[in-house]
């Protein structure tokens, strides 16, 4: 019940703050099983992403958080794990008891596996260029494991301005995420071109 409190609360601050406006520009809000994939410039990225889908697609999509940010309060915790259901991913690279090296993208790939959808940050962690930075490997990864799952890039404009990066109290200013066309990894596309393919699709939507 207090979870479902949160998650209203934060839609209407989130909305009144931004605005959260959804702009569908070469795809369709459709109940498929997607791996959305953005810019990352603020925490609240992932809040605002989340916010523009439609009820029926947040649902079923699950944001990506860093487990060494987003575990290192109770109400990180809490907020990450019940409001949106989110996957951990470990930057650090942790080891288990028998000291093998875990994978960081297998809770991602549990959680397709699961059939649920994901919000990925392919750059991994913020930056604060305006400019995207080189994405990492892990959708190049995912895209091959999960074929049958629909790529989508997205834009998120402006919400560096609500909360840049070392700041924790938000201000009101006009944000969207617009959303472009599916793509797949093309037979015999390597690794290196098809994050840069991918990263083009993403800085291409923000002068739609």
């Amino acid at each position: 019940m207090l979870a479902k409190f949160m998650s209203l609360f934060l839609l209407g601050l989130v909305r009144l703050l931004t605005g959260a406006q959804a702009r569908w520009h070469g795809c369709p809000p459709k109940a498929e099983q997607r791996i959305y994939f953005a810019n990352h410039q603020s925490h609240a990225d992932l809040v605002l992403i989340w916010a523009a889908l439609p009820q029926e697609l947040r649902s079923i999509t699950r944001p990506i958080a860093a487990k060494d940010y987003w575990t290192t309060s109770p109400f990180r915790l809490w907020l990450t794990t019940k409001v949106f259901n989110a996957v951990y991913v470990d930057r650090n690279r942790s080891k288990d008891a028998a000291g093998v090296e875990q994978d960081p993208l297998e809770p991602l790939a549990d959680a397709l596996q699961s059939g649920d959808s994901i919000i990925l940050f392919p750059e991994g962690t913020r930056g604060h260029t305006g400019e995207p930075q080189p994405f990492k490997s892990g959708l190049f990864s995912l895209a091959l494991r999960f074929p049958q799952v629909v790529l989508i890039p997205a834009w998120i404009n402006n919400v560096q301005r609500v909360m840049p990066k070392g700041e924790v109290i938000p201000v009101p200013v006009l944000c969207s995420v617009t959303f472009g066309a599916p793509m797949q990894v093309e037979p015999g596309e390597e690794r290196r071109a098809f994050l840069d393919r991918a990263r083009s699709a993403v800085v291409a939507l923000r002068d739609v």
